[in-house]
């Protein structure tokens, strides 16, 4: 990353990187407005993430959220205004996710079409299957992205249950077939689950990014193969205390990672949801004891460094 900022300036002044942003997790609340009133919907009271409710709580307010997108405008629109919102905030490197097998409003083919026309070349877009769909969806996905410039990579999100019949390593194709289009991959894996998921994101999925990774400390094994490997976690902190992953935000790793020397960057996850942007973002992490100039410094440069790009 370049900057004008001399080595003593604070890292306010530099500009941010946000590769974990979810397209239908950060709309712009007057835009949620007007796509609810043209659809007849009242906007729920309850939409925005609390602290400690869940992930299930957490996933199922993309319900109303995607209600709202399943037409290519209204993705088009969304995709624009985010990286302008982004660009306002700071933040000069974007990456966009979403599952575009989720806007049942028009083929998938389109639905993309419009994401990437909104972006227009301003952020990657990174395409997201869900836990439990089938392998196939993924495929698809990466064959999609594969074809178009400005996909840059490939997603497991959500997170997994018991009723789930496929497992994570019933994905290593796509991820391979991934990995063949030169697309990146990362997963959302260790969102106050077992660290032996992350495990399985790396060594099964080939993942380059971890999203979310919170419990990564309690295998130092695992730590040491994110090391070795150059594993960036995507850390979502205001986020993780919201789906209660961590029990408040100064109670996230992020400062031992870095003393560590686990590769981090600081990501909003979901701009609405959360009421959160970049700059909040970074500054309650510059907040969390242990977190001084260079570490803030350290995981800005990451977030820059791990972009994908084709």
């Amino acid at each position: 990353m370049t900057s004008e900022c001399s080595p003593s300036a604070s890292w306010t002044a530099l500009p941010l990187a946000d590769l974990h942003r979810h397209l239908d997790g950060s709309l712009r609340p007057d835009t949620v407005a007007a796509l609810a009133a043209a659809r007849g919907l009242e906007v729920p009271s309850d939409l925005p993430f609390a602290p400690g409710m869940g992930l299930e709580a957490a996933l199922a307010r993309f319900a109303f959220t995607l209600s709202l997108l399943q037409e290519p405008d209204a993705v088009r629109r969304v995709a624009a205004e985010m990286c302008e919102d982004a660009a306002a905030e700071g933040v000069t490197t974007l990456e966009i996710r979403f599952a575009p097998q989720l806007h049942g409003g028009a083929p998938m083919e389109a639905i993309l079409d419009a994401a990437l026309e909104g972006a227009d070349g301003r952020a990657g877009l990174t395409l997201c299957g869900l836990y439990g769909e089938p392998p196939e969806t993924l495929r698809r996905l990466a064959e999609l992205g594969g074809s178009r410039e400005g996909v840059v990579g490939l997603d497991l999100a959500g997170g997994p249950t018991p009723g789930h019949h496929w497992r994570m390593d019933d994905y290593a194709p796509a991820f391979r077939r991934a990995a063949e289009l030169g697309l990146g991959r990362t997963v959302h894996a260790g969102e106050g689950r077992p660290p032996a998921e992350i495990k399985q994101a790396i060594l099964q999925l080939g993942a380059r990014r971890v999203g979310h990774g919170t419990t990564l400390l309690q295998d130092p094994e695992l730590v040491d193969l994110i090391i070795e490997r150059g594993v960036t976690i995507e850390a979502c902190a205001t986020s993780n205390w919201h789906v209660g992953a961590i029990p408040a935000v100064e109670a996230h790793p992020i400062p031992r990672w870095v003393a560590l020397g686990v590769p981090v960057c600081v990501c909003t996850d979901n701009t609405l949801l959360s009421a959160v942007d970049a700059p909040t973002e970074h500054a309650r992490i510059a907040a969390i004891p242990g977190m001084d100039e260079a570490a803030m410094r350290a995981v800005i440069a990451q977030g820059h460094a791990a972009a994908f790009g084709r």
